[in-house]
């Protein structure tokens, strides 16, 4: 007999891709996480950013507009994403989407890394993922998704980015293993992976390491590299993080994308 037709979600050619949804984005006062929560709301999603700043959180929301709100959140700390949950459920009644998207990166060549390096880094960038995603589980519906935040480190570290790269190997392993607890849920895991984006605080870097005035050129050189000559803009992780939060990626689920502008594949 011939399978039966899945019934695929649909939507009106005009509305929204995200519309009615409601996001909670961690680190998402500043770069990739602000990018990411910008195309969220401008994709019609309430997005929630947590970050560990009261003023940093009150600064993006001023910035991003209504549709979006803070909550104070250490992801390292699991009473703090589970509070954190409740509150959105609170406010909102639901919750859609989770981009796990804070993370931190301490480098140092072999010989010089530190065990307070090794532990904050695997805290927040595999640890805080986990405690990011294992409590919103019950709470997503069928069609909810996660979108964890990765790098090309994973699978190109640089020199001296040893745990930086190691530490989003663990999440890319994390998903793969994940979309085999969740079997049967509906909810969609994926990992979206950057490579250089061009953020205040990838600019404040390169101004103490090299000068003020060497901060274009630096800009510039990093992308030379890449096949699309630049490095990446945060909005554009933004525009891919919304494809795979809504329907349009009903059928994507386990993948790691790449949007790095092609570096990670030459």
């Amino acid at each position: 007999m011939p399978a039966s037709p899945t019934t695929l979600p649909t939507a009106p050619a005009a509305a929204l891709p995200l519309e009615g949804k409601v996001a909670v984005i961690t680190g998402g006062a500043s770069g990739v996480g602000l990018g990411i929560a910008r195309e969220f709301t401008a994709a019609g999603a309430h997005a929630v950013i947590t970050d560990l700043r009261q003023d940093a959180l009150d600064a993006a929301v001023a910035a991003i507009g209504p549709n979006c709100s803070g909550i104070v959140a250490d992801v390292t700390r699991l009473a703090d994403m589970e509070a954190a949950y409740r509150q959105v459920t609170e406010r909102h009644g639901r919750l859609d989407v989770v981009v796990a998207n804070a993370g931190i990166g301490a480098h140092a060549p072999l010989g010089a890394i530190t065990e307070e390096q090794f532990e904050r880094t695997f805290d927040v960038n595999a640890k805080g993922v986990l405690f990011t995603v294992q409590p919103a589980l019950e709470l997503l519906p069928p069609g909810g998704a996660v979108i964890v935040i990765g790098s090309t480190a994973s699978i190109r570290p640089p020199r001296g980015m040893s745990l930086y790269g190691g530490s989003k190997a663990a999440v890319r392993a994390f998903v793969r293993a994940w979309i085999q607890d969740v079997k049967g849920s509906g909810i969609r895991m994926n990992i979206l992976s950057p490579g250089a984006v061009d953020t205040d605080s990838l600019r404040s870097a390169l101004a103490m390491a090299q000068g003020a005035e060497q901060v274009e050129a630096a800009v510039r050189s990093m992308g030379e590299g890449n096949p699309t000559g630049r490095i990446a803009d945060p909005r554009e992780l933004g525009r891919a993080a919304v494809f795979l939060a809504g329907d349009a990626a009903s059928f994507v689920t386990g993948i790691e994308l790449f949007a790095d502008g092609g570096m990670a594949q030459v």
